[in-house]
């Protein structure tokens, strides 16, 4: 532990040169930082040298103790005052105790006295930075997974749901400062190129940059969907445009590291002034962002971006049809990966790049046929059941007309995504229900980690902290310390163990800090528990 800092303020030279010659401060875990003759010579000092400690007369001259300590503990807030007074005067210490002040030494003031004084304010010092320490540490535990604890109120704020106050009482339970002059949100997602769900590559790439992406202040994270984040960006207008250019970056600088395995795509919105225009511009990032489906090789799309590439029908000239765009990929690739939302902007963008070649009849079959058949392989790929597909999938009319191309790719795509999403359920449930036995046997493990589990059942760590999250309603950590307290209280009441043997029982390697997390969630200690204090 760090030395503790001590000041000295007293109007006779005698007492202060006494006090600050026969106590061997460093002994007793203290450095001595300075003195002064009275309050008004003393403020400007302990401003400078910030004491922990401020060991102070009450009668002075110019500046009296009692004016100091008031004004130094408003200013420092954590100074621990020791008065030392040569009055009895009750008067006095009920001020004294008013202000916070520690101890109250009557003079004269032994050597003895002092050091009693000095070893409980250590003591008291100690004690609040132990909590402060379990706190932090605490916070860091549940940090790592609070994001997923933010995706509800998230759909609320960009589906348009809550009005500003709404908006703004919501965001204060969760601890999340929305004040700022502009806003923008960014979406990205990084997958695996071989696969439609999470692996190791793509699962350490994310997990590394949204931990640079928490460092920024003005960037909230959420989480959209299994595959996909949302950063809200706060800022002004002469702050947004840089804090958005840097949040790009910062993502493809991580993903193009491993650009050979990683299919990465961001998009970003359009600006808005205002909180209650968060839909409207996350409406425009997720459109732009179903653009990575049209222009898959492409990894960045802005507004700006998206203006350049708008693409108008021309007359019916089938030879005009961009192939690439064309490509029966790009439908298999959507079905996997995209999202109902989505679907009438994908659909809208294809049928624009045919350049008007749906009108052929010969056409127009070809590619109703080949959209389903490429949904059905999307389908099949994602493990969905043969007969389910046969029998699914909608059907089209040998007779459509070109009108009605629209209507049956929507219809078929949402039914495909749809299906997809009712067996990645399934699979996820599955998934989930191993993980919570793993946990229910394991949660006693002081080791057991996200990664731990996720290794165990042979999954990657960020799709299994998405999908615990979505399923069970806790994030990781919340469940662990939901099935570690519940124990505690069972064992408190119905056993005599200690507590701290019912700690290292539960998973807690620090008595201590298990007291702390015990009493954050009860409100109440072990012992005051046991001796049924609560019903808890």
């Amino acid at each position: 532990m760090e030395l503790i800092k001590v000041f000295i303020c007293e109007d006779e030279s005698i007492v202060r040169e006494g006090l600050r010659d026969m106590i061997p401060w460093e002994k007793y875990g203290y450095e001595f930082v300075g003195d002064a003759p009275d309050g008004e010579m003393a403020l400007p000092m302990i401003r400078k040298l910030k004491p922990d400690v401020l060991i102070t007369d009450i009668t002075m001259p110019f500046m009296d103790g009692l004016s100091l300590s008031k004004t130094v503990l408003s200013e420092l807030p954590n100074i621990k005052i020791i008065v030392i007074s040569g009055y009895s005067d009750f008067e006095y210490a009920r001020k004294a105790i008013e202000l916070g002040v520690e101890q109250y030494l009557l003079k004269p003031v032994t050597k003895a006295d002092m050091i009693t004084a000095l070893e409980g304010t250590r003591k008291k010092i100690s004690d609040e930075n132990e909590q402060k320490d379990y706190l932090r540490q605490y916070e860091q535990e549940f940090k790592k997974f609070e994001r997923f604890s933010h995706r509800a109120f998230f759909e609320k704020l960009v589906e348009g749901s809550l009005s500003v106050q709404e908006i703004y009482e919501q965001a204060n339970k969760l601890h999340l400062d929305l004040s700022a002059d502009e806003y923008n949100i960014v979406i990205f997602s990084i997958r695996d190129i071989h696969q439609s769900t999470y692996t190791d590559d793509a699962s350490v790439v994310t997990d590394d940059l949204l931990n640079q992406l928490l460092q920024y202040p003005d960037y909230i994270i959420f989480r959209c969907n299994l595959q996909a984040y949302a950063v809200l960006i706060k800022g002004d207008a002469e702050s947004l445009p840089r804090l958005e250019e840097k949040c790009v970056d910062l993502i493809r600088r991580r993903c193009g590291e491993t650009h050979h395995t990683l299919d990465w795509h961001v998009a970003v919105g359009v600006r808005t002034n205002r909180l209650s225009g968060l839909s409207s511009c996350y409406s425009d990032a997720n459109r732009a962002f179903a653009y990575r489906h049209i222009f898959p090789s492409q990894h960045i799309f802005t507004p700006e971006l998206l203006k350049e590439e708008q693409y108008e029908p021309s007359e019916n000239d089938i030879n005009k049809i961009d192939a690439g765009k064309f490509d029966p990929m790009i439908i298999r690739y959507f079905v996997q990966t995209g999202t109902l939302n989505e679907v009438e902007t994908f659909t809208d963008e294809y049928i624009s790049s045919l350049e008007g070649g749906e009108r052929s009849i010969l056409f127009r079959y070809y590619l109703l046929v080949s959209i389903r058949v490429n949904v059905e392989l999307a389908l099949k790929e994602a493990e969905v059941d043969p007969e389910e597909i046969a029998g699914g999938l909608p059907t089209f009319d040998m007779n459509i007309n070109e009108a009605e191309v629209r209507n049956y790719m929507i219809d078929i795509l949402k039914t495909g995504i749809q299906m997809r999403e009712k067996e990645a359920q399934k699979r996820g449930n599955d998934i989930i229900d191993t993980a919570i036995k793993y946990l229910d046997q394991h949660f006693s493990d002081p080791d057991i980690s996200l990664d731990g589990v996720a290794e165990a059942i042979n999954i990657s760590s960020n799709y299994l902290s998405a999908l615990f999250s979505n399923k069970v309603g806790l994030s990781f950590v919340e469940y662990i310390t939901k099935k570690r307290m519940a124990k505690a209280k069972h064992l408190l009441r119905n056993s005599s163990k200690k507590s701290g043997e019912i700690a290292y029982e539960i998973g807690y390697k620090d008595p201590r800090y298990f007291s702390f997390v015990f009493k954050r969630h009860l409100g109440c200690t072990p012992s005051q528990y046991r001796n049924g204090e609560t019903e808890g």
